[in-house]
């Protein structure tokens, strides 16, 4: 049979040596080194409000990698249906652009830039036209809606004969280098 007397002895240690971890806990919990209740509420609230930041923050990048997919799928096709490839297409569309809102070319002139590394070359246009005040509003209006990618940089008004306005643009588009 076993002896009562050690397993009581072992028992009472093991319930003092607890009882001693406890008062521990008890003197850390309400000691200045745990701090109040209410100073560790405040801290749980404030870094709560990190954690809500934290994650306002990153959420625009979620994703991050399917964005970047179709960004480059939406420049390939702006690159594909916006962009010139011989510069003569940009004297065509302006000129189909100009006689359909009946604005007459009196000087049209471009420059190309030297190439950039994304396989775009800048070409820089100066033009004057003419026509009454509605017609260059149509003009403007359809340049900006046309197919072919420009950039109004700037208007000039000048002189107003008899109905007809001089008007001075100087626009920017680019021609996709590389390719024929």
């Amino acid at each position: 049979m076993p002896d009562l007397r050690s397993t009581r002895r072992h028992l009472t240690f093991a319930f003092i040596a607890l009882g001693v971890v406890d008062l521990l806990a008890l003197g850390v919990l309400v000691s200045p080194l745990a701090g109040s209740q209410r100073a560790r509420d405040a801290q749980l609230r404030q870094l709560e409000k990190e954690l809500q930041l934290k994650t306002r923050q990153v959420e625009p990048l979620r994703g991050f990698d399917a964005k970047i997919a179709v960004a480059r799928k939406q420049i390939d096709t702006f690159y594909k249906d916006r962009l010139p490839v011989r510069d003569s297409a940009i004297s065509e569309t302006l000129g189909r652009v100009a006689t359909e809102s009946g604005v007459k070319i009196s000087h049209f002139g471009y420059k190309m830039q030297d190439p950039e590394p994304v396989g775009l070359s800048p070409v820089l246009i100066e033009a004057s036209l003419s026509g009454n005040y509605l017609q260059l509003v149509r003009f403007i209006n359809s340049l900006e809606r046309e197919q072919l990618f420009f950039i109004v940089d700037s208007v000039e008004l000048g002189s107003e004969h008899g109905g007809v306005v001089q008007l001075q643009m100087k626009l920017e588009t680019y021609l996709k280098t590389g390719t024929t």
